[in-house]
């Protein structure tokens, strides 16, 4: 373990990555070498990555860092909890996974909540929070991750992995950031917005996804209307620094936010 930390805190340092972030990928890549392992051997049906950590793995460093995995799985609250278990029972390379006693249930977004121990040669590597949703019948990508240093440190890297298709991902968030239960929200919109600034928005295949979400969630209308919320604007500006947006003041990051609305509501009514 000692040889792989020093490797790790090296390379992080050559690549100009932040270590712990570095640290997280591993962990992340672990997991999901051992969920394709659980559908190879016939576990588990189908597992899809959402969330953070599906942009994180598809953009690297140019996404947000996410300390959390959100991950999709079939099957009721508890089966999904058991499911996990089972899986994670498997191992993955020389990592093995342990789902820690504390738990937590979500009741409005029907997800569970649990704390995943990861170790590498029996030697605790890192805990994981994991948010265990309902995979629904929703577009999956499969994905090669971009982020770097796995090859370096003589890790495997899973690939592809299962991420919730990308024009669906972008239709939750914009359903989120923009409804009534928006607050904490906020890099919802910068989410949606390096996805744009990438060239990766699929205006029509986003719009046919949104216009799905937003009727069956039926919490409000679609194209939805949208002002910046003033708490939000410290956040969004610091963060659009960190990430080296070209939009950085809040003014700017709204108005490009909302040319993003504006074409969704040009397309539906055409």
């Amino acid at each position: 373990m000692e040889r792989l930390e020093k490797r790790l805190a090296r390379i992080a340092r050559e690549q100009g990555l932040d270590q712990e972030r570095l640290r997280r990928w591993v962990s992340f890549l672990a997991l999901c070498g051992v969920l394709e392992r659980a559908m190879s051997e016939g576990v588990l049906g189908a597992y899809y990555l959402k969330g953070g950590v599906a942009l994180e793995l598809r953009f690297a460093t140019r996404a947000r860092a996410t300390k959390d995995l959100d991950l999709g799985l079939e099957g009721h609250r508890t089966g999904r909890l058991e499911l996990l278990r089972r899986s994670l029972d498997l191992g993955f390379d020389e990592f093995a996974f342990r789902v820690k006693a504390q738990t937590r249930d979500m009741e409005q977004a029907d997800t569970v909540r649990v704390l995943v121990a990861v170790s590498y040669r029996t030697r605790a590597w890192q805990t994981v929070e994991v948010d265990l949703g309902a995979a629904s019948g929703v577009t999956v990508d499969l994905v090669a991750p971009q982020v770097q240093g796995l090859v370096e440190l003589g890790l495997p890297v899973t690939s592809p992995v299962r991420c919730l298709g990308l024009a669906e991902q972008i239709a939750q968030k914009l359903h989120a950031c923009t409804g009534p239960n928006s607050a904490g929200r906020a890099r919802d919109v910068l989410d949606i917005l390096l996805v744009e600034t990438l060239g990766s928005l699929d205006y029509h295949r986003v719009f046919a996804a949104a216009r799905q979400v937003f009727f069956e969630r039926a919490t409000h209308s679609f194209p939805p209307a949208f002002k910046l919320p003033a708490e939000w604007r410290p956040e969004l500006e610091s963060l659009a620094v960190q990430l080296g947006f070209p939009q950085t003041s809040a003014d700017e990051i709204e108005d490009q936010f909302l040319k993003i609305l504006e074409r969704l509501r040009e397309m539906d009514n055409g």
